[in-house]
């Protein structure tokens, strides 16, 4: 897709049939340069994913329509573009994103990507934009959304979202907990049995995907809700539905990746349903980072301790699992105090902040766009 500037190119991804196959190689270079560039925010390689890791998250899905461009500049790729449109009845949202490398920032190529971006909201008939971004800590000015709860320095991410017209409605915290700590498995064993003592009309279930079929309608349950429960601010979320079908092709992103995801949830004994849950994700590399993913308790099972009791049992589990990986990395809103108290009691140290940003456009623009 040509551009206002003639030696940048944006264009549009074909997925490959799989990672090594011989029309992957421009995929192969976009997961590459995406590595590079969270390693040049973050100063590490945690979040890194190898294209077979990644590729298995573009498969056609009902769900969602997924979007990508490799961002190329004098015919090198130096960053990518993606939109995701929620396809939900009714949904008015657009999800995006735009990374380039450091050594090509102030040129001009992150506002002519956001072009497309909008373009393309507009072009299905979106009206809200929301995108988030990793803000490392930095003295001077700072932004504080609506909620009051967190903080992000008015860097350059900042000040590019502001003058596109963007408001930041919510910050997350990026956090850690060090695996390698000794004192680590005797503190989770002491929180895991004063939650077990407070949580005693529930019991521990635990699994690797794929989901077991007992445990299918109920998880896919608690997955809905993740997309109402979750403290959003001002930010807009589709009421999503969720079915065993859903759940299925959810679960085949980290089945094809050969990834483990570890789900550990709470069923409530009297009704049998599942009512919290956790999950914690690693690739191949079992030495690498992992993911804290999903984490939440149903609004009607809180105030027994259902969040501390997961989130431990699946500590003590995935020492078997992974007993090298360093760390886990989760995020979590900064007004989510009730799981913030939770993660650092067990440990976990706050690292970087992500800004949530959103911006509306007029419907009549968005119509006009659509033609």
């Amino acid at each position: 897709m040509s551009t206002s500037l003639p030696e940048l190119e944006l264009r549009p991804m074909t997925m490959p049939s799989s990672a090594d196959a011989d029309d992957a190689a421009e995929f192969r270079e976009m997961v590459r340069v995406r590595n590079l560039i969270y390693a040049e925010i973050s100063g590490n390689d945690d979040e890194s994913l190898t294209p077979s890791e990644l590729l298995p998250a573009y498969a056609p899905d009902p769900s969602e329509r997924r979007e990508v461009w490799t961002v190329r500049w004098r015919d090198q790729v130096v960053g990518r573009v993606g939109v995701d449109i929620p396809l939900e009845p009714g949904s008015r949202i657009a999800y995006w994103l735009v990374e380039i490398l450091r050594s090509v920032e102030g040129l001009g190529i992150g506002s002519a990507a956001y072009e497309l971006v909008e373009r393309t909201a507009r072009t299905a008939g979106r009206t809200v934009l929301q995108s988030w971004a990793e803000h490392p800590t930095a003295p001077g000015q700072q932004l504080e959304p609506p909620t009051g709860f967190g903080r992000i320095p008015h860097d350059r991410i900042a000040r590019f979202f502001l003058r596109h017209g963007y408001a930041l409605e919510q910050v997350d915290r990026k956090s850690a907990l060090d695996l390698t700590d000794p004192a680590l498995p005797g503190r989770v064993e002491r929180l895991l049995e004063d939650a077990t003592s407070a949580a005693s009309g529930y019991r521990i279930v635990q699994w690797q995907l794929p989901t077991p079929a007992d445990f299918v309608p109920g998880y896919a349950w608690m997955k809905s809700r993740m997309s109402t429960d979750a403290p959003a601010a001002g930010l807009e979320f589709d009421e999503e539905t969720w079915d065993a079908d859903r759940l299925a092709r959810h679960e085949r992103v980290y089945l094809d990746a050969n990834r483990t995801m570890l789900v550990t949830a709470a069923v409530h004994l009297d009704s049998g349903d599942p009512v919290a849950f956790n999950e914690l994700v690693i690739g191949e590399d079992r030495s690498a980072t992992t993911s804290q993913q999903d984490t939440l308790v149903l609004k009607e099972h809180r105030g027994h301790r259902l969040g501390m009791l997961v989130k431990c049992a699946a500590l003590r589990t995935w020492r078997d699992i992974a007993p090298h990986s360093p760390r886990v990395l989760t995020f979590n809103a900064e007004e989510n105090r009730p799981m913030l108290d939770i993660n650092e009691t067990i440990g976990f140290e706050p690292l970087a902040y992500i800004g949530a940003w959103k911006k509306e456009l007029g419907a009549a623009s968005a119509a006009r766009g659509g033609r």
